[in-house]
């Protein structure tokens, strides 16, 4: 369930709001255990999934590195890699 999140700070271009609430949707499902809440739990849910997007946006964008801004397609191509190996395609 946990495999979508992935890393988000120190990219170029930044984490886009879509990314943040996917992984925020990741981690509460994760959480509560379902892909899918009842009815009588889908507001909680919801809010949930708001309320840590939210603390994610502020954390990636009070993080400070040194570290120079990794690309999106050289990190992709990397984990397509350690796939393959993996899985011996």
């Amino acid at each position: 369930m946990c495999r979508n999140i992935r890393p988000l700070n120190n990219f170029e271009p930044p984490a886009t709001r879509d990314e943040v609430t996917a992984a925020a949707l990741q981690y509460v499902r994760k959480v509560s255990g379902t892909t899918k809440p009842s009815q009588a739990n889908q507001a909680v849910f919801d809010q949930a999934v708001r309320e840590i997007a939210h603390l994610t946006q502020h954390l990636l964008d009070d993080l400070v590195t040194t570290a120079p801004p990794k690309d999106r397609e050289v990190e992709a191509a990397k984990a397509r890699a350690r796939a393959d190996l993996r899985y011996a395609r």
